[in-house]
């Protein structure tokens, strides 16, 4: 296949459901590539799957995020790019260094008890629910919840609003799809965005009234000391797209990874009790399946990327799930090692726009994973599963499997 040819194959339902023989197929033709115009990706100029590459462009400050056209007349786009994630310097910066003083090590810290505490609990009700041999969504009961409430009390919303705040989610992952540009699609990401910033302005009004321990409670305080230069609309957009990427990631990160754990059975018998296997574990998943698959930056000048001509302010296309599997840096990279060496995956990117929330992520991941399979030591899958319909965040919605008896 040509690179034409591949790019068509993985936009396709067989490339959503496995994009991995078409990362493998790129890899063959070179670290990076120029693609023709397509009508998805008009300003697109080249893809890149070289783990090296992507590595290399996203730690580079001076490639930035584009702006697409009529951005200022889309409720979605606008609250977007007034957030810190899709930002460049200096607003980055500006904004990065406000929630950097309220995500501190101290409340991540003080945050472990309170995923021991939810995990415990949703293991509970896995229990009661999967009783006698009945099956369980391992995704509504566990995957969903778990950092849904973990994200919802680190941040300060009700637990007893994320059920409507879900729905907006989704609409919103459902536009960002890179086949996502639809009238229909751009219409409810719009009417999510603005239910959210809504939403997000009363909190903070409650949160005034009366402030908690919660994030959102930490950056209304350091907002009205006047000590940040960050507006109220900033900030909602920053809560609304830091919610959205810290708990929708996660979700992906634990029902990716089941169906991949469970094929190797002498991990998930070792995982209780051995702390490091299980941080092994959390990063070979985000590595062989990371949820984000795809990112885009365009170049500063013209430039010549590894043979590549790219003109200035034309899109890389950087293919993060292709790079995590680069022959070049992982060798043997479709099989599963939780011990193995080598260079740490993107699946949370690099450089400037490292997601904040990778640490919560790791977290949940590394204190969920060796409590699931101590209770659950004969957890299996029971029906054939799919992937969502995105590949921009690529991920399994429904997972059915039996609990076996507890261990």
């Amino acid at each position: 296949m040509d690179v034409s040819e591949i790019l068509t194959g993985l936009y396709s339902e067989q490339g959503r459901q496995n994009p991995y023989p078409f990362y493998a197929a790129l890899h063959a033709h070179g670290p990076i590539n120029h693609i023709p115009v397509r009508a998805e990706h008009s300003t697109v100029t080249a893809v890149a799957g070289g783990y090296d590459v992507v590595d290399r462009i996203l730690r580079d400050p001076g490639w930035y995020k584009g702006l697409p056209p009529g951005w200022e007349e889309q409720e979605i786009l606008r609250t977007f790019l007034t957030s810190m994630m899709f930002v460049n310097p200096p607003d980055h910066t500006r904004m990065r260094g406000v929630f950097a003083k309220t995500f501190t090590p101290r409340r991540l810290g003080a945050l472990e008890p309170v995923v021991v505490r939810i995990v415990e609990e949703r293991l509970d009700r896995m229990a009661e629910a999967g009783g006698h041999g009945a099956e369980v969504d391992f995704v509504a009961d566990f995957a969903y919840p778990v950092p849904a409430l973990v994200m919802a009390e680190f941040v300060g919303l009700p637990a007893a609003d994320l059920a409507w705040y879900r729905q907006r989610v989704d609409w919103i992952d459902e536009y960002m799809d890179v086949s996502g540009k639809t009238p229909e699609r751009l219409a409810r990401a719009n009417q999510a965005a603005e239910e959210l910033r809504v939403y997000y302005r009363d909190l903070i009004a409650h949160r005034r009234r009366s402030p908690a321990t919660d994030l959102i409670s930490g950056l209304v305080e350091v907002l009205d000391a006047g000590d940040v230069d960050l507006t109220e609309d900033e900030l909602i957009s920053n809560l609304i797209v830091l919610f959205n990427a810290s708990f929708v990631t996660t979700v992906y990160m634990f029902s990716n990874g089941l169906p991949l754990l469970l094929d190797h059975p002498e991990v998930t018998a070792a995982l209780p009790g051995d702390d490091a296997l299980a941080r092994g574990c959390v990063d070979e998943v985000l590595r062989m399946e990371s949820p984000v698959h795809f990112l885009a930056r365009s170049a500063p000048a013209d430039a010549d990327v590894d043979g590549v001509p790219v003109a200035r302010d034309d899109n890389v296309l950087l293919l993060i799930a292709a790079a995590n599997r680069d022959p070049a840096r992982f060798p043997d990279p479709d099989r599963f090692d939780p011990r193995r060496d080598g260079p740490p995956s993107l699946a949370f990117g690099v450089g400037l726009h490292f997601c904040l929330g990778s640490a919560v992520s790791r977290l949940e991941g590394r204190i969920a994973l060796p409590r699931l399979f101590a209770r659950f030591p004969r957890l299996a899958v029971t029906q054939p599963y799919t992937y969502s319909g995105s590949l921009f965040l690529r991920g399994i919605d429904k997972l059915f499997v039996t609990t076996g008896e507890a261990g």
